[in-house]
């Protein structure tokens, strides 16, 4: 049985930056589960790329789309493969190294 149903989404609606570039997959993953977390739109995020990489399945993930949108700027750590994917993945965003 899976208990994560039975939590509350953490919403953080004053938020406007977000440095998750040296943590734990497991937190990145918090924060980018729209089931975990819900984020107000236009977030700067600090992000590891292998790690995103990882927790988005390679940015086809549905789960994490959504928080995903939400972000208007990104800052990676790291080494960056820039695709089509990434891009769509992050539609709303500007993506800097």
């Amino acid at each position: 049985m899976n208990d994560n149903h039975n939590l509350s989404i953490v919403k953080f609606f004053y938020l406007t930056e977000l440095n998750i570039s040296r943590v734990h997959d497991d937190y990145i993953e918090e924060f980018l589960l729209n089931t975990k977390t819900y984020l107000q739109n236009n977030i700067l995020l600090h992000i590891n790329y292998k790690s995103l990489e990882k927790m988005t399945h390679n940015f086809t993930r549905d789960d994490t789309r959504i928080n995903c949108a939400k972000i208007n700027e990104i800052y990676f750590f790291g080494e960056v493969k820039y695709s089509k994917s990434l891009q769509n993945y992050f539609p709303f965003a500007k993506i800097d190294e």
